[in-house]
C-alpha cells in the first residue's frame, strides 16, 4: 500500500507540476490589446496596426520558406518577435513587415514597394524564377494582424464560405491554356503559358468597440483580405487597372511589378473578442461529416469493446469455476473412505486450457531487455500524450497560442525521464535482469536517439534545400542539452528507484523445465493474431487521423481537441480489450508466450497508421519532388516509431493486468 501511494503521490504532483508549467504558455496571451485613433492614443491604447509576416508554404511541397527569401517588400526595420521552441520546430518564421495602418483610417490603393527585374541581370532572373516557383507550387503568404491570422474569405460548394488563414503568391495558366489554383477566381487570367502576381491586397478589419460597454478603445476581432492582380503604368498607381499583373514564363523583358494594398475598418459589436477565431473554425470544410463520423465511429467502437468486455467476463467466470471444481472434486477423491468422489469429475476434468500453462505463463520472454526498454519509452510517451491532449482540452494549447502544443509535449516528454527509468528498470529486474547499466542506457537513449537522428537527417535536407523548416544549430544544441541534461538523469533516477525494488511478485510459481506448446491452428499462430490484433484499435482512430494529417501537409488547423482526448480514451479501453481477447485465446490453446505477443498485438496498429499515411500521401496530396516526398516519409516515420510504442504498451499492461488476474484467482496445486 506504501509502495502504491508513493507512486500515486509522485505521479500526480509531476501532473500539478507540468499543468502548471504548461499553463503558463498561455496566459500572455489571454491579454486583449486595445486600439484608439491616433489622437486618442496613449501606453494602454494603441494606434497603430502593424502586419507580422509568417513562412510561406505551400500543399504541394513540404519545404516552407521564410518570407525574406522572395523578392517581396521589406520592412527597412525588421524586427523578429521571439518564438517558442514549438515554432521553432514547425518552422515558423514571424518578422515584421512594410505594412502599417493607423486605427480607423482607411487607405486607398497605397504603394509599399516596387520591384524592378532587369534581363540582362543574372540576379533579378534568379529572383524572379523564385518568385515563379512559388506561384507554380502554390505558396501561400501568412500574415498576422494582433496574433490572428488575416484570412481570404471564398465561396465553396452548396453556398459554403470557407476561410483560408493564408493567399496565395500568385497563380498560373499553363500552356496548355489550363487554369491552376486560383486563376479561376478571374476571368482576365486567361493567357495562356503565364504567370500572374497578387500584387493588391484588399484588407478588411473589423473591430468591437468598447464605448458601450464602458472601457476605452476597440478590440481587433478579424481580419479578412482579397488578393488582386494590377498592372500598374502610372507613377502613381490607381489599383482599378483592368489588366492583371502578368510574368511571362520565359523572362525576355524587363519587369516592374508594383505593390500595393488597401485598408478599410468596420465595426462589428457582435463579434465578441473571446470567439474572435469561431468564423475561421467553423469555416472549416467538412467540419459537419466530422461531427456526424466520429460519433458514429465512437458509437461502434464502444459497442464491440462492451460485447468483447462481456464475453470475456462471463467465459472467464465460467472457466474459474469450472476449474475450481475440478479442484475440488480431486480433494473429494483424495479424501473420500472409498476414494469414489461424488462430484461430476469426468464432466470437469478437461486436458486442455489456460490453467494448464500456469507453470510457464511467467516465464521470462526472450529479448527482455528490448521488451524493458520499450516499454519504459512507451510509459513516457503515454504520460505525455495523455497530460498534453488534457491541457489541450482545457484550452491551453489553442491556435491562438502558437507552438505550444509542441513546446508543452517536448517539456513533458524531457521531464518524464524517471517514469520510463522506473518502468524499465522494475520490469527488467522482474525479468530476471542483470545488466542495469545496460538496461538504464538503452532506456534514456535508443528511441529518443532513433528519432533524433531520423529528425536530423530530415534537418539537413531542409537546410540544403534552403527551407525555413531547417531547425536552427543553437536550437539543436538546445534540445541536446534538454535530452542529456534533464532527460538522461532523471531516467537514471527512476532507474534507481526501479532496481531498488523487489521484482514484481508473480501469483504463481514457474517451472524449471518448459512445457511444449501444442500444434496451433492457424488463428492462434502469433503472426496472424498480431495482424488481427491492430484492425479494432485503428478502426476508431483512422477519421480523427485524416483531419490531423490534414492539419500538418495540407495546413488546415486543428482544433477538436474534446473529441480526440475521447478518441485518445476510446483507444486505450480499445487496444486493452483487443489484446486481452487475443491473449485469452493463445491461453487456452496453452501457448504461454504472451509477453512480446501483447506488445506486438496493439502495436501493430502503428503498421495500419503507416499504411494510411502512403494512402494518404498518393491519394489526397499533391506533393512533388524528391526532397518532398523523402520529408514526408521521414516524419511519417518517427510517427509511427512514437505510436508503436505507445499503443504497444497499451496492450502490454493490459495483459500483464489480466493475466496477473485469472492466475491469482484459480487454485494451483
Amino acid at each position: 500500500m506504501g509502495k502504491g501511494s508513493n507512486i500515486g503521490f509522485l505521479l500526480g504532483y509531476l501532473l500539478v507540476s507540468y499543468i502548471c508549467l504548461c499553463s503558463a504558455f498561455y496566459l500572455p496571451g489571454l491579454a486583449p490589446v486595445t486600439f484608439c485613433e491616433k489622437d486618442k492614443g496613449g501606453e494602454d491604447c494603441k494606434s497603430e496596426i502593424e502586419v507580422f509576416v509568417n513562412r510561406l508554404d505551400s500543399v504541394e511541397s513540404v519545404l516552407p520558406y521564410e518570407y525574406d527569401v522572395f523578392d517581396f517588400c521589406k520592412d527597412p526595420s525588421e524586427r523578429r518577435p521571439s518564438e517558442n521552441l514549438g515554432q521553432v520546430l514547425f518552422g515558423e518564421r514571424i518578422e515584421s513587415s512594410p505594412y502599417r495602418f493607423q486605427f480607423k483610417k482607411d487607405v486607398k490603393c497605397e504603394l509599399v514597394c516596387q520591384r524592378t527585374y532587369k534581363k540582362d541581370k543574372e540576379d533579378d532572373a534568379k529572383k524572379l524564377d523564385f518568385l515563379k516557383m512559388g506561384m507554380q507550387l502554390n505558396y501561400q503568404h501568412h500574415w498576422i494582424i494582433d496574433n490572428m491570422p488575416v484570412t481570404w474569405c471564398y465561396d465553396v460548394e452548396d453556398g459554403q464560405k470557407y476561410c483560408n488563414p493564408g493567399f496565395p503568391v500568385g497563380c498560373l495558366v499553363t500552356k496548355e491554356g489550363r487554369t491552376k489554383d486560383a486563376c479561376v477566381i478571374n476571368a482576365e487570367f486567361n493567357k495562356k503559358n503565364t504567370f500572374y502576381v497578387f500584387n493588391h491586397v484588399d484588407i478588411k478589419i473589423i473591430y468591437h468597440s468598447g464605448e458601450s460597454e464602458g472601457w476605452r478603445g476597440a478590440r481587433l476581432v478579424a481580419a479578412t483580405m482579397e488578393p488582386k492582380s494590377f498592372r500598374e503604368t502610372n507613377v502613381k498607381p490607381t489599383c482599378d487597372s483592368s489588366t492583371p499583373m502578368e510574368v511571362p514564363v520565359t523572362f525576355s523583358n524587363d519587369l516592374s511589378i508594383s505593390y500595393t494594398y488597401s485598408v478599410m475598418f468596420e465595426e462589428n459589436n457582435s463579434i465578441k473578442w473571446a470567439s474572435r477565431w469561431d468564423y475561421i473554425l467553423v469555416s472549416m470544410p467538412h467540419t459537419n461529416i466530422q461531427w456526424f463520423s466520429i460519433m458514429n465511429s465512437l458509437v461502434i467502437v464502444l459497442f464491440l469493446s462492451g460485447m468483447v468486455a462481456m464475453i470475456m467476463l462471463r467465459t472467464l467466470h465460467k472457466d474459474i469455476a469450472r476449474y475450481n471444481q475440478v479442484d475440488q472434486a480431486d480433494l473429494i477423491k483424495l479424501l473420500s473412505p472409498n476414494g469414489k468422489s461424488t462430484q461430476p469429475y469426468e464432466d470437469a476434468q478437461e486436458e486442455s486450457g489456460w490453467k494448464q500453462v500456469h507453470g510457464d505463463v511467467f516465464r521470462p520472454p526472450r529479448k527482455g531487455m528490448l521488451l524493458s526498454v520499450f516499454l519504459g519509452q512507451g510509459t513516457q510517451i503515454f504520460i505525455m500524450t495523455f497530460i498534453t491532449l488534457f491541457l489541450a482540452c482545457l484550452g491551453f494549447l489553442s491556435p491562438a497560442n502558437r507552438g505550444a502544443l509542441m513546446t508543452c509535449a517536448v517539456v513533458l516528454w524531457v521531464m518524464l525521464g524517471t517514469p520510463a527509468g522506473y518502468v524499465s528498470a522494475r520490469l527488467y529486474k522482474t525479468f530476471g535482469g542483470e545488466k542495469w547499466k545496460t538496461n538504464v542506457l538503452l532506456t534514456a537513449l535508443l528511441c529518443p536517439g532513433v528519432v533524433f537522428a531520423d529528425f536530423f537527417l530530415m534537418n539537413l535536407i531542409l537546410w540544403v534545400e534552403g527551407s525555413s523548416a531547417a531547425i536552427p544549430f543553437g536550437t539543436l544544441v538546445a534540445i541536446l542539452a534538454l535530452w542529456f541534461g534533464i532527460s538522461v538523469p532523471l531516467t537514471f533516477v527512476g532507474a534507481y528507484f526501479g532496481f531498488k525494488k523487489a521484482a514484481i511478485e508473480q501469483p504463481v510459481r514457474t517451472n524449471q523445465i518448459p512445457r511444449q506448446i501444442p500444434e496451433q491452428s492457424f488463428f492462434t499462430k502469433p503472426v496472424p493474431g498480431i495482424i488481427m490484433g491492430g484492425i479494432l484499435p485503428f478502426g476508431c482512430i483512422f477519421i480523427q487521423l485524416f483531419f490531423i494529417l490534414n492539419s500538418i501537409w495540407s495546413h488546415q488547423m486543428y482544433y477538436m481537441f474534446g473529441f480526440l482526448f475521447l478518441v485518445f480514451i476510446i483507444l486505450l479501453i480499445t487496444c486493452s480489450e483487443a489484446t486481452i481477447l487475443l491473449c485469452y485465446f493463445h491461453l487456452c490453446a496453452e501457448d504461454y508466450h504472451w509477453w512480446w505477443r501483447s506488445f506486438l498485438t496493439s502495436g501493430f496498429t502503428a503498421v495500419y497508421l503507416f499504411i494510411y499515411a502512403v494512402h494518404y500521401f498518393f491519394s489526397k496530396l499533391q506533393i512533388i519532388g524528391a526532397a518532398s516526398t523523402f520529408l514526408y516519409f521521414g516524419y511519417t516515420m518517427i510517427m509511427v516509431l512514437i505510436f508503436f510504442l505507445f499503443t504497444g504498451t497499451i496492450g502490454f499492461f493490459a495483459c500483464f493486468w489480466f493475466v496477473n488476474k485469472i492466475y491469482s484467482v484459480v487454485k494451483v496445486d
